[in-house]
């Protein structure tokens, strides 16, 4: 799998993975159990360079490929699917202004999110709209100077700990069709602007430590250079290419878990007796084990081909729709399966199963429901009319 890496990306993935060996796993039950935000793993983060994966020269100095990427995500969400989490938004979002922003924007934003002195995090679900994006109420007019923005985000990960959004807004309510009114805005938040709240934080059953939030415009008021690109409507076709982004890291994350998942029911299938003999040789057990590598190789095998569409420059809303399908069932699979192998000791907080069965079925629901995810996919099958891969 490091077949399309560089030696410098194949280093980067190693020593991700020692150190999530040497700092993460010692900790990562107490903070996770505490739901406490996890600041030093944040720091060291962003000392090797993780928030920068996705910015190049000259702003960044760590820019990895898709491929690279994917698999660094893997080895974070291995140790805590919170800490993938924490820098998931934040790589779409480069992305974006890396891609469609203004020289100004990149030039401004860039540097400081390479180092993650600035995050970033994107704001897109509505309340009452979900994973219908075209159907959001948030809207942008025109005001002294720039736009003043009035409407409520929801699920916005990182929302207190970033310094930046994208908001994905309407700025034409009345255009025809609905997406060539939407635009993204680059919202400062650093000064707490007067006019953005964030309302509360949401509680969830896994992806601890994190926050998720609602975030409320009343009469924001933010410059016209906010305006992603500088041309209105084309935040839609922006949003779903970083879209791809946001879908593989997810996909990336559920790898994480369900290796993490494997991991220890092997490990523990290994040391675990009964009859006599240690549980794999049961073949229940055996039969457990056997499917969860099958079927993690697969899938990562799936979001690697897809990583590298992507980083072809091609379009992979489709390979990237079938990835995070495909690995988030996957890894609820294997954190179920583990449980299982476990016995009554998954069901206990002491062991970290029981968490990856509640990390798991995020990447099910999020950036899209694996059931919008089939819509994608079916609607691109149709469209390019073949299966053949090339």
């Amino acid at each position: 799998m490091y077949d399309d890496l560089s030696p410098e990306e194949k280093d980067i993935v190693l020593a991700v993975r020692q150190w999530v060996d040497e700092a993460v796993k010692p900790v990562v039950n107490e903070l996770e159990h505490a739901n406490t935000y996890p600041e030093k793993l944040i720091e060291e983060m962003k000392q090797m360079g993780v928030y920068g994966l996705a910015i190049g020269e000259p702003w960044g100095d760590t820019k990895v490929s898709m491929p690279a990427y994917v698999l660094i995500t893997e080895e974070l969400s291995r140790g805590w699917m919170s800490l993938a989490g924490a820098m998931g938004g934040h790589t779409v979002v480069a992305k974006l202004i890396h891609d469609f922003g203004t020289q100004e924007q990149k030039d401004a934003y860039l540097p400081r999110m390479a180092t993650g002195e600035l995050r970033a995090t994107m704001a897109l679900t509505e309340p009452g709209g979900g994973s219908d994006l075209q159907a959001m109420r948030t809207v942008a007019r025109p005001g002294a100077g720039g736009y003043v923005i009035n409407g409520s985000k929801t699920w916005i990960s990182n929302a207190r700990k970033s310094g930046l959004v994208a908001l994905l807004c309407k700025t034409d309510p009345q255009a025809t069709p609905r997406h060539s009114g939407i635009s993204i805005l680059l919202v400062d938040k650093t000064g707490d602007p007067a006019g953005l709240t964030i309302s509360k934080d949401l509680s969830k059953l896994g992806y601890k430590g994190v926050e998720a939030c609602e975030l409320v415009f009343e009469q924001l008021e933010v410059p016209a250079d906010a305006l992603l690109g500088g041309v209105e409507g084309q935040g839609f076709s922006q949003m779903m290419r970083g879209l791809e982004v946001g879908r593989l890291q997810v996909a990336a994350r559920a790898l994480g878990v369900g290796r993490a998942a494997l991991e220890d029911a092997l490990a523990y299938s290994q040391t675990r007796e009964s009859f006599g003999q240690p549980i794999w040789k049961h073949q229940a057990i055996g039969t457990y084990l056997a499917d969860m590598v099958t079927k993690l190789t697969a899938a990562r095998e799936l979001t690697l081909y897809a990583a590298r569409k992507y980083e072809s420059g091609a379009r992979a809303d489709m390979e990237a729709g079938m990835a995070k399908l495909l690995a988030s069932e996957t890894g609820m699979e294997i954190a179920l399966n583990a449980v299982r192998v476990h016995g009554g000791y998954g069901y206990s907080t002491e062991y970290d199963v029981e968490r990856y069965f509640r990390d798991a079925p995020l990447m099910i629901v999020g950036e899209g429901t694996n059931e919008i995810q089939r819509n994608v996919i079916a609607a691109q099958l149709v469209k390019r009319g073949t299966v053949t891969p090339f």
